[in-house]
């Protein structure tokens, strides 16, 4: 193997680093979604709580706690996939660094892992676009 010169590394992290961008963007949609299943098990807890002192009335908060169950449940799976997405773009940071520092042709596994990247994160925001409307069902409970 030839040594590598400074030159030839600063193109190859440039473009190994890019994918960084989308790992920083990612970690905020985890921010997000972590505080909003912690907000989500915080009123399931309550909710739970405020049913086993009432007397009637059962039925409103079991149902209200059943959608918060399903809510929690396709947040943590909204959250897994996220975190899949920053996964498979760091997994790429280093294979783009890789490839490039030993001129590996391996644009077909780049792609790949972009493409799984890019395909987890569309599963976790479709699972967090269900939770969502399911909050919105949760509401309409609540106020009427």
């Amino acid at each position: 193997m030839s040594s590598v010169t400074l030159s030839e590394i600063i193109p190859i992290l440039q473009l190994s680093i890019s994918p960084v961008a989308l790992i920083s963007g990612v970690g905020l949609l985890l921010l997000m979604m972590t505080n909003r299943l912690g907000r989500v098990v915080d009123r399931a807890r309550l909710l739970a709580r405020e049913r086993s002192t009432l007397a009637t009335g059962h039925e409103r908060l079991s149902l209200q706690i059943q959608i918060l169950l399903l809510r929690a449940d396709l947040l943590r799976k909204a959250i897994v996939f996220a975190a899949f997405s920053a996964l498979f773009a760091a997994v790429l940071v280093i294979t783009m660094f890789l490839a490039g520092l030993f001129r590996w042709g391996i644009a077909w596994l780049i792609s790949l892992l972009f493409i799984a990247c890019m395909g987890c994160l569309i599963i976790s925001l479709v699972f967090f676009i269900r939770d969502l409307n399911h909050s919105l069902t949760a509401l309409r409970i609540d106020v009427g």
